[in-house]
């Protein structure tokens, strides 16, 4: 309201005074906002039309309930509450969840502008995304899952982005050309199936999902991030705990087996039974990890800063390094195109683990976090030599 008054904004019957002189209101002060009821100024502002006024406001007021959110005593909390309380108290929660939603092209919630029974609904869906890399190094939407609070699937669908596509990471995404040929739905037909949802003030649930909100182009105040709420004990300060893994010690099963591709509709079931869990009986949120983990983490090395060349040729120069062929290379697609990418070298035991590194033929160092790595060389398709580390996990 102060930015309508500041920016002398005018809704369909005019200014503010206007609009109480219409509404037969003439009891109010129209200098004094304290004392109208949230319902009143929310009627007010519903009576704007212009898409760069309405956008204004929405940010603005989205922003101020977030701020809300974050003040306001936890003690009459519902257990949903919680979760979006811990979500945006997190110290990368205001970095993650910074988007430039300015632009024409991105659904702005308007749920800050809603009166209080749609602010403080406890409805939830769960979203996850599987992206591609396009030609000028960002990333397209290429499929969604939703699911309600009670596992329904509301969307799965394949989505064609409006970029050409480089690379489909079809290992990681399952996507490939033939399935981006038959899609055809764009980023704002998905837009458009969701905001029934968020505008009546539902909470937006998943893993990393500001990951999620940036590919769809939706930025909602709302959320629920699994990986923002939860960590394992053992884990520095800074690392996000996988999907695959929190729910392994939550609920004692995988998502997927490793080296499987992902599944938007399986991992957005995951992270919403991680929320109702928590829901259901809140527990700490600070993970002990399996003793089964914590080996699996020492049969793992991870290779990093790894430059431009084909993962089968990496295969073989891995290879070469740690004397044996007995591994799994699960391969983490780069972010932007040529940019340096990483992998994990998955071995049957963390003996095979140990031995592998110690045959990499390089000078051992710490990395930032006191962690053992080694740097060694790979051949680029210039034949020149380039340079990347192999890592402990642990």
């Amino acid at each position: 309201m102060k930015l309508a008054q500041i920016r002398g904004l005018r809704g369909e019957h005019g200014g503010w005074k206007e609009f109480l002189a219409v509404n037969d209101h003439k009891d109010i002060t129209p200098y004094d906002l304290s004392m109208v009821s949230r319902d009143a100024l929310v009627a007010f502002l519903t009576t704007f039309k212009n898409k760069e006024d309405l956008q204004a406001m929405q940010i603005r007021a989205n922003s101020l309930l977030v701020k809300k959110l974050k003040q306001e005593s936890p003690e009459n909390d519902t257990h949903e509450q919680m979760l979006i309380r811990l979500t945006m108290k997190h110290q990368e929660f205001s970095i993650d969840y910074c988007f430039r939603s300015y632009s024409n092209d991105w659904f702005l919630s308007d749920i800050g502008m809603k009166p209080s029974m749609v602010k403080n609904s406890t409805n939830m869906i769960a979203v996850d995304c599987e992206m591609v890399l396009c030609e000028d190094g960002t990333e397209g939407l290429v499929r969604v899952g939703v699911v309600d609070r009670h596992l329904k699937v509301i969307l799965d669908q394949f989505v064609k982005p409006d970029k050409r596509i480089v690379d489909y990471r079809t290992v990681i995404t399952g996507v490939n050309a033939q399935d981006i040929e038959k899609a055809t739905l764009s980023v704002v037909d998905i837009q458009r199936e969701l905001q029934p949802y968020l505008s009546n003030g539902a909470i937006l649930v998943g893993h990393s999902l500001n990951k999620d909100m940036k590919v769809l182009k939706i930025d909602h105040p709302k959320v629920i991030d699994t990986a923002l709420v939860f960590k394992f004990s053992n884990a520095r300060n800074s690392r996000k705990p996988s999907l695959n893994d929190l729910h392994k010690a939550i609920f004692g099963k995988e998502v997927r087996k490793e080296g499987v591709p992902h599944n938007c509709v399986h991992d957005a079931e995951a992270a919403m039974n991680i929320a109702l869990a928590f829901i259901e009986d809140p527990f700490d949120t600070t993970i002990s990890p399996s003793k089964e983990m914590l080996e699996a983490e020492k049969s793992r090395l991870f290779i990093h800063r790894i430059p431009s060349v084909p993962s089968e040729k990496l295969n073989f120069a891995l290879a070469g390094e740690f004397l044996t062929r007995k591994f799994k290379l699960d391969v983490k697609p780069a972010k932007t195109l040529g940019g340096y990418y990483c992998a994990v070298a998955v071995f049957v035991s963390s003996e095979e683990a140990e031995q592998a590194f110690e045959n990499v033929n390089g000078y051992e160092e710490t990395d930032s976090f006191g962690l053992p790595q080694k740097m060694f060389d790979v051949k680029l398709r210039s034949k020149r030599n380039a340079s990347c580390y192999v890592r402990k996990m642990v």
